[in-house]
């Protein structure tokens, strides 16, 4: 896989996967809040959700194989939450570990 979201994991056995990772800001029906997080974890496609304070009341991380299938996660599984009241989906073009982030600050440093 290449294009947006795209990232390489490794499996066990050195076999390699394509990943596509998304958040996806889930807007919800206050009294839900706590449970629809819980609820969202379990979500196949789902690999975290947080509750969160700000523009979002959860943030579920979603890594799938294909467009296709975060399309199906966002649209058929999620929305199906009782107290789901909107989302918003970010695609990740690019993933940083910290290490990378450090390296990245060194090349400047003298």
């Amino acid at each position: 896989m290449s294009g947006p979201g795209a990232r390489t994991r490794w499996r066990a056995g050195g076999t390699v996967e394509d990943v596509l990772t998304a958040f996806v800001l889930i807007d919800a029906e206050p009294a839900r809040v706590a449970e629809l997080a819980e609820e969202v974890a379990a979500v196949q496609g789902v690999a975290e959700s947080y509750s969160v304070a700000g523009q979002a009341d959860v943030v579920a991380v979603v890594r799938v194989r294909h467009i296709e299938d975060l399309a199906d996660v966002v649209t058929r599984r999620l929305h199906a939450l009782p107290g789901v009241t909107d989302t918003r989906t970010l695609v990740a073009f690019q993933s940083y570990s910290q290490k990378d982030l450090d390296a990245m600050w060194e090349l400047g440093a003298d």
